[in-house]
């Protein structure tokens, strides 16, 4: 039962397959919203189509070096973060709607608050508890974004928190809406298969909305101990009554299209398979678009054999009703963690070699593993070939990895990928030699080379796979310039150890599991392969090629065996995410999080680039490393950039930067 207290409160988400077909409430009330306008952020990616391109212009590349912090918001998670390691944060991923000069976020613990845009102030907190009903499944206590709905005089915030709930929030009070489902929110784990446990779902995304139908994903633990675990969903409620209005279940029941390659009846057990990530909209047609990730576990395959259809898919439903338009498998029987993180980019281009189709509504989905996978979203036609190519056998006792996986022969991968020692740091001999002897105790090869049995007597620890876990790209996502047609992708270089072992058979079911994460360290914890460590491409979609790429960043830089080789930049190791406006595109280097070369190269850089070349024109500290993706809106006539920023012994803060006095921004 919902309980609603009022308080006043201080200030402060291949194979081609084609288908005809107890919370709390404080408030001290907020202005009513406004329809859309060029000054909102309506969509956790700026619009439903997730491109992250703002016309707004104020700040421009002739006025961004007067751009300083006009304010910042602690958050109120900070003192129950503070309290120890019970609730703990990954950070403060959020990335806030803006409507009508009102900010709308969630909070690493779920929490949904209303801010003054202008000034920061607090309107209103929802807080649903959801933190007191343990930590949320896989990444925990994490939480990007919200949505909105609005009809005539009723608007809405709508929360799929980490407890597994979906909430309706009145947006002008923070009140949740009693006609909504039970009191305000519905279960999302009604009727839910294999669920054993109440953790066993969550939610780190936020949902779309199309018209009057609210469309949620799935967070399962796909690093699960057992084999039998919940299959991912995507869900769809009506947005005032919260009825369920459809289900598609990402690992097909059996018997049903797609269930045949899960052999030997695998789906009526394998689960996970999760939409985490945002999501997009083609409110036009009336489209959902979605990619989905690893079925359990992340690193082994031998109980699920076959290509898996639907995991580590671009997935196409019709809003509507959910059913399924077309789909397309980028990664056949996932053996590396490779989620689709980000939302598909929506855009409208024309294509060199087809001016005669006009401009093609297309769907642009970036991988962990570097790729740029372009399609027509109407159909689901590749804009260019896509080839089956051969890939490395497991060596794995059971397991059975697919013979082939599909390669896009346009644009050219964004990352590096696969490893090779030719690959590997090179700044001196020394260094060389030094990560010569490390990798002997690792498995190379290629992009999809799969994971090894870790064996201490003959000293091999496991597959060197790069991209790892955290990409490439990552759920910051890509942007693109309607006019031009160019993409941006922040990516990194970070390579994990894969080394499976046979866990006990008293706590697991799966003949193998990887132990732990396990980073691929180079000497006196440089990175083990050379630089680039993070950067920045830019590709031209017209023409399927690379524009641009640059270093993001300094990277390790001041270690004391660098420090004297007057290096470039190097490239900073840190999941980013960009923002695009007509004359400047901004990334932050991103909270570090892969090996100990984090700490020589820690940065709380904010950037703009300028998009024809890739030229840093402006460069910003911020007070502590940016964790969640940067967005921009008006208020009160006045142009802003928002970005959350967090680490571990900082307090999580979202910062608010505009036009201020001449000097309160450095230039790079």
């Amino acid at each position: 039962m919902l309980r609603v207290a009022h308080a006043c409160l201080a200030n402060r988400v291949g194979r081609l397959a084609l288908l005809a077909v107890g919370c709390s409430v404080s408030c001290i009330g907020s202005p009513p919203a406004s329809e859309s306008a060029p000054g909102d952020w309506t969509h956790y990616g700026g619009e439903a189509g997730s491109t992250r391109w703002s016309s707004l212009s104020q700040i421009d590349a002739t006025t961004v070096q007067q751009v300083g912090i006009a304010w910042t918001w602690d958050s109120i998670d900070n003192a129950i973060l503070a309290e120890g390691p019970a609730v703990r944060s990954l950070g403060f991923q959020v990335t806030p709607l803006a409507i009508a000069g009102v900010l709308y976020l969630s909070t690493s613990l779920s929490r949904v608050v209303a801010l003054d845009g202008a000034t920061g102030e607090t309107l209103w907190v929802f807080d649903p508890e959801a933190y007191r009903q343990g930590r949320p499944p896989n990444w925990g206590f994490v939480h990007r974004g919200v949505a909105y709905w609005r009809r005539g005089d009723r608007s809405r915030i709508v929360h799929a928190a980490g407890n597994g709930r979906l909430y309706s929030i009145d947006a002008a009070t923070g009140i949740v809406d009693p006609s909504f489902g039970d009191g305000g929110s519905v279960d999302l784990r009604d009727g839910l298969a294999r669920l054993s446990a109440s953790g066993q779902l969550g939610n780190s995304s936020p949902p779309v909305v199309w018209r009057d139908v609210v469309i949620v994903g799935s967070s399962i633990p796909d690093g699960a101990r057992t084999t039998s675990m919940p299959p991912g969903q995507v869900r769809a409620y009506d947005v005032e009554s919260g009825e369920r209005l459809w289900t598609f279940d990402l690992v097909p029941p059996p018997g049903t299209p797609g269930s045949e390659t899960w052999e030997d009846g695998a789906s009526a057990v394998a689960g996970s398979a999760n939409a985490w990530a945002p999501m997009s909209v083609d409110t036009e047609r009336g489209m959902v678009y979605f990619g989905t990730g690893t079925p359990t576990n992340d690193f082994y395959g031998g109980h699920r054999l076959g290509d898996n259809r639907y995991a580590e898919s671009i997935v196409c439903l019709r809003a509507a009703d959910g059913v399924l338009l077309w789909s397309f498998q980028t990664v056949h029987h996932g053996l590396w963690d490779y989620d689709l993180p980000a939302a598909p980019i929506l855009a409208e281009l024309e294509i060199e070699g087809r001016e005669g189709e006009g401009r093609i509504p297309v769907l642009i989905q970036l991988t962990k593993q570097g790729f740029t996978f372009v399609f027509n979203r109407r159909t689901g036609e590749p804009v260019w070939p896509i080839e089956e190519r051969a890939v490395p056998a497991s060596e794995v006792p059971g397991e059975r990895a697919a013979e082939t996986q599909p390669f896009p022969t346009r644009p050219p991968p964004f990352e590096r990928q696969g490893v090779s020692v030719d690959d590997l740091i090179d700044f001196t001999p020394a260094l060389r030699a030094e990560a010569l002897r490390i990798v002997e105790r690792y498995r190379l090869g290629p992009l999809f080379t799969p994971p090894i049995v870790r064996d201490e007597v003959v000293g091999k620890l496991g597959t060197l796979q790069l991209p790892g876990t955290s990409g490439g790209a990552n759920w910051g996502g890509g942007a693109v310039d309607p006019e031009s047609g160019r993409l941006y992708v922040p990516s990194i270089a970070s390579p994990i150890v894969v080394g499976l072992v046979p866990p006990d058979a008293a706590r697991s079911d799966f003949r193998y599991l990887r132990p732990g994460l396990e980073r691929a360290e180079g000497p006196d914890g440089l990175p083990l392969l050379a630089p680039p460590y993070g950067q920045v491409t830019a590709i031209d979609l017209r023409r399927g090629e690379m524009a641009w790429q640059v270093a993001r960043g300094d990277g390790p830089r001041e270690h004391p065996r660098l420090r004297q080789l007057d290096l470039p930049p190097l490239g900073q190791v840190g999941r980013a995410g960009p923002l695009l406006t007509p004359t400047l595109l901004f990334v932050a280097d991103g909270t570090s999080q892969t090996n100990s070369a984090g700490r020589w190269g820690g940065s709380r850089a904010l950037r703009a680039y300028d998009p024809k070349t890739g030229v840093v024109v402006w460069s910003f500290d911020l007070p502590a490393q940016a964790s969640g993706v940067p967005m921009t809106y008006l208020a009160g006539g006045r142009q802003f950039l928002a970005i959350a920023v967090s680490e571990p012994d900082q307090p999580q803060q979202l910062v608010a930067l505009s036009l201020v006095e001449e000097g309160s921004a450095k230039v790079e």
